[in-house]
């Protein structure tokens, strides 16, 4: 009988050891693992969650969930647009491993939890739990981060919200299609964009004509539909009520109508989407389609405005859930890997390599955080002029960062981050999302503009927000005050000069308020890394060329 040392496994009859290889990342309570996490989570108001985190953090590194998340991504979703006698279906068929993932998401307050019980903190703890999912599974985080969302377009209006809040708030997950009367939870998706408009929604030709009281009737299509099996949708149509046009209004389309009557909701194909392939995203049409209006006729972006700084909150958080994804599985792999000698994560080329990632991840994650906490319900004025402009700043600069930092922990494994058989391919197909889906980065930085030319109390804030550490850093000092003349005279400059210059701002107001942020609740081998690495005369655009004594292994030693 042949002896196997100890870390080898024997693969069929003794063809062949496979050796050097890290053992299966499984297992792993992935909030406990998570030192920054849990550090920002007691920093921001929300240390009373945590014991519901860990048991979050324990599932979703589970062998059972990880294999789930693999399987949803494995077998996409199917549209079944007639049923076998050719009645329209209008349906998409998920993998039962994704109904899993999501109803566990679900269940534990990821999407409404903050809005349904808004306690102090509560924002901070529902970022944490959303980031925790979306680590391992990124699919199902769209329809989670819209039902999210869309509480702030519906709240104000009660001919929807006395029906439908309740179901949001449910921690039920029922992904069939059943009579309203029936159902006690519901998910929401969106369809806002069209082929001829893109973030110019504006352009859209989708029309609602009324019918009468808050129903419209909508006839035109949308480019992008996510999340097609939601059971509520946020729609915008040129509404019109006889000969009076309205403009551009928000409506609710619900999939089903009183006694289980389909709506009209005509699924024409799915994308076929460069990165997670769980969640489905269709092109969608409408014709005679019912819809409810929200707010004010004619006052759409207005309507949606609220709930379109959450969802780019979220795509601050889906970056930052990702690339700890990245460093967790990127600091694994050297850590059970040798090579010339030694372990990977001992050696210096490495270990330089993995610090600098895991502090762009921690820096993402205050990020997150700390907009979450701008959003609570106990927000001070401060806060809210705060999120106003952090908000875009941050979405824009935090989800330019993921695919490069994804491809960056993907070389990491070599040859194995190439392969789907490993998440980091996954998770670098799916980066890009973040940085396109409500607004690509001209779109952002605009708003960084529209942000300081309409709302002067934001810039006051930001500024108020980064005075929190001044002194603390000669570097990030200096970073804010240059930061600030340029924003001065960007204020001043024509149109086409100050759109020239909207990337560069956004990206230097994002680094001051990332720098602040490490300063105040990062150690300070991490903070000083950090500031030096991204601010410092010999900063670069390379992951691994932090300044000479900098401790690379404490900081990987924290992730």
């Amino acid at each position: 009988m042949t002896s196997v040392a100890r870390g080898q496994r024997v693969i069929g009859a003794a063809t062949h050891y496979v050796e050097n290889q890290p053992p299966v990342r499984t297992e792993v309570n992935e909030y406990a693992a998570n030192a920054p996490l849990v550090e920002g989570v007691a920093a921001f108001g929300a240390a009373w969650a945590d014991e519901a985190l860990r048991e979050a953090g324990a599932l979703v590194g589970s062998p059972s969930f990880q294999r789930d998340a693999t399987l949803a991504n494995v077998h996409p979703p199917v549209a079944q647009a007639h049923d076998r006698w050719g009645f329209r279906l209008d349906e998409v068929e998920y993998d039962p491993s994704y109904h899993r993932v999501i109803s566990e998401a679900v269940a534990r307050g990821a999407h409404t939890s903050a809005w349904s019980d808004p306690k102090q903190g509560a924002d901070v703890a529902r970022a944490a739990m959303f980031m925790l999912f979306a680590q391992v599974e990124p699919g199902h985080a769209c329809p989670v981060s819209m039902t999210h969302a869309a509480v702030a377009s519906i709240k104000e209006s009660p001919w929807v919200a006395d029906t439908w809040l309740p179901r949001l708030y449910s921690r039920e997950y029922e992904p069939r299609l059943l009579p309203n009367e029936e159902k006690t939870s519901a998910l929401i998706g969106m369809a806002m964009t069209e082929k001829q408009g893109g973030s110019d929604v504006r352009a859209g030709t989708t029309v609602g004509e009324a019918m009468g009281g808050h129903a419209y009737q909508l006839t035109g299509h949308k480019w992008f539909c996510s999340a097609p099996m939601s059971d509520g949708f946020l729609v915008l149509a040129n509404t019109r009520r006889g000969n009076v046009e309205e403009g551009l209004s928000c409506l609710f389309v619900p999939r089903l109508l009183q006694r289980g009557m389909r709506n009209v909701f005509r699924i024409q194909r799915l994308k076929d989407k460069l990165g997670n392939r769980s969640n489905a995203s269709a092109e969608v049409e409408f014709d005679g389609t019912i819809g409810m209006v929200l707010g004010e006729p004619g006052r759409g972006v207005r309507t949606i405005i609220e709930m379109v700084q959450r969802t780019r909150m979220d795509c601050v958080l889906g970056s930052a859930a990702g690339m700890r994804q990245a460093v967790a599985e990127a600091t694994w792999h050297a850590r059970g890997r040798s090579a010339f000698g030694k372990l990977l994560v001992d050696q210096a080329a490495m270990t330089s390599v993995l610090a600098d990632l895991a502090l762009e991840s921690e820096a993402a994650m205050l990020t997150g955080l700390r907009l979450a906490q701008a959003f609570g319900a106990d927000a001070s004025d401060s806060d809210i002029a705060f999120r106003r402009l952090a908000t875009p700043v941050s979405k824009y600069w935090v989800t330019k960062r993921g695919p490069h930092h994804a491809y960056e922990a993907l070389e990491c494994l070599g040859g194995n981050g190439y392969s789907e058989s490993f998440p980091l391919a996954r998770r670098y197909r799916e980066q890009p999302v973040m940085a396109i889906w409500e607004g690509t980065g001209n779109v952002i930085a605009l708003d960084v503009l529209r942000a300081l030319s309409r709302d002067p109390e934001s810039a006051a804030a930001f500024a108020a927000e980064l005075e929190m550490t001044s002194g603390g850093s000669a570097l990030l000092d200096a970073h804010v005050a240059r930061t600030l003349r340029m924003m001065d005279e960007i204020a001043g400059a024509d149109l086409d000069e100050a759109q020239a210059q909207a990337r560069r701002l956004s990206e230097n107001l994002a680094l001051a308020l990332q720098g602040s942020l490490m300063l105040r609740h990062a150690p300070s081998v991490a903070a000083e890394a950090f500031l030096a690495a991204r601010l410092g005369e010999d900063r670069t655009a390379q992951y691994g060329g932090l300044p000479r004594g900098t401790d690379a292994a404490a900081i990987v030693a924290r992730h």
